[in-house]
C-alpha cells in the first residue's frame, strides 16, 4: 500500500502526518481522539477504505509524533481548529471527506462551524458533543460497575486523589466494559495511553473518561448542530461510553445526518468489529459519491 508523511509546521511547533492508500476517489482527512493522543490506533481501521482513496493522518500537535511543547496556552480548541486549515492547505487537500472520533468529532465540529469549503461528507465516531451530556451518562455507566469499584472512584475524586494507582485500576475496569471490549486489550492500546500526553488530556479533559474537570468541561454544541449541513454518518458501539442514546440525538439535531450503531461494540468499535464499520463507511462513501 502506497504510504507517505512528513511535518507541518503549524502554530507552536511541527506536527506529524502521514498518508495511506491510493485511488483517485475523494480523500479522507482523520482527527484522532484524545486530546493528547495519536492517530496510531486508527490506521488499521482504515486499511480497508484505503484501497480505492488516500487516507490522512496527523498527531494533533502535542501528542504522537509531534512536537509536545511545554505550554498551555497553546491547547485551545480554536487553535487545533487552526492546526486543519493548515494541513489542509499544505497537503492541497481541496476536497475532503472528513472523519472525527471521540474527542475528534469535538475538533471536527467546531471546525464544520467555520463553514470550511470542499468538505463532500463527514464521519463522526463515537462522538462527544455536550460534555454535560457525556457526563450524565458516564454517571449511569458508572452504576453498573461492581461497588467496591465505585467506591475508590468516588473516594479519590472527593480527595482530590485522581492520580493514584488505586484510581487508575478503577478507571480501567470501566474502560474494559465501555471504551475497548477486546479481551486482552491490545497491546497498542495500551501503549497508546503509555505515550499519551498527559498535561493536554488532564488540562483540556480531566483525569479519566468519566471525569471532565478540564477546559472543555461546559463544551455543547447542540444548539448549534442545526448549520451542519454536510452528509453526515454517525456511529458508535451498543456498548459506548458515547451512548447509542446521545449519538441519536446528535444526529436528529442535523439536516442530513443518519445513525448506525454496532453490536457487540464499545467506544473501539473500529477495532472490535473492523469489518462492519468499515462496511458502514463504504455504505455511506457509496452514497455521497454518486
Amino acid at each position: 500500500m502506497e504510504s507517505h508523511d512528513g511535518y507541518i509546521q503549524v502554530k507552536g511547533g511541527k506536527i506529524y502526518w502521514k498518508s495511506v492508500g491510493e485511488g483517485d476517489k475523494t480523500p479522507i482527512l482523520v482527527l484522532h481522539g484524545g486530546p493528547g493522543f495519536s492517530h496510531k490506533p486508527l490506521v488499521s481501521s482504515f486499511e480497508k477504505i484505503s484501497r480505492s482513496r488516500r487516507v490522512y493522518f496527523y498527531d494533533q500537535l502535542g501528542s504522537g509524533k509531534s512536537d509536545r511543547p511545554n505550554d498551555l496556552g497553546l491547547w485551545t480548541i480554536d487553535r487545533f481548529v487552526e492546526e486543519i486549515i493548515t494541513i489542509r492547505n499544505e497537503l492541497e487537500l481541496n476536497q475532503i471527506i472528513l472523519w472525527g472520533g471521540s474527542w475528534g468529532t469535538m475538533l471536527g465540529v467546531d471546525y464544520l462551524l467555520t463553514q470550511p469549503e470542499g468538505v463532500l461528507g463527514v464521519i463522526l465516531s463515537n462522538p462527544c458533543l455536550s460534555a454535560k451530556m457525556w457526563k450524565l451518562d458516564a454517571d449511569r455507566l458508572r452504576k453498573k460497575l461492581p461497588e467496591k469499584v465505585q467506591e475508590v472512584l468516588r473516594e479519590h475524586e472527593s480527595c482530590g486523589t485522581t492520580d493514584s494507582k488505586e484510581y487508575e485500576e478503577a478507571m480501567w475496569e470501566y474502560l474494559k466494559r465501555f471504551a475497548c471490549l477486546i479481551d486482552p486489550i491490545p497491546q497498542e492500546i495500551l501503549d497508546e495511553f503509555t505515550d499519551a500526553n498527559q498535561i493536554i488530556y488532564n488540562y483540556m479533559w480531566g483525569p479519566s473518561e468519566f471525569f471532565p474537570t478540564g477546559t472543555l468541561r461546559d463544551y455543547d454544541r447542540t444548539k448549534g448542530l442545526y448549520k451542519i449541513k454536510h452528509p453526515t454518518l454517525f456511529i458508535c458501539g451498543r456498548e459506548d461510553e458515547a451512548t447509542p442514546e446521545s449519538t441519536e440525538f446528535y444526529a436528529n439535531q442535523m439536516p442530513n445526518a443518519e445513525f448506525k450503531v454496532i453490536e457487540n461494540a464499545s467506544h473501539m468499535a473500529m477495532l472490535e468489529k473492523p469489518e462492519k464499520y468499515s462496511e458502514l463507511i463504504e455504505n455511506f462513501l457509496n452514497q455521497i459519491e454518486l
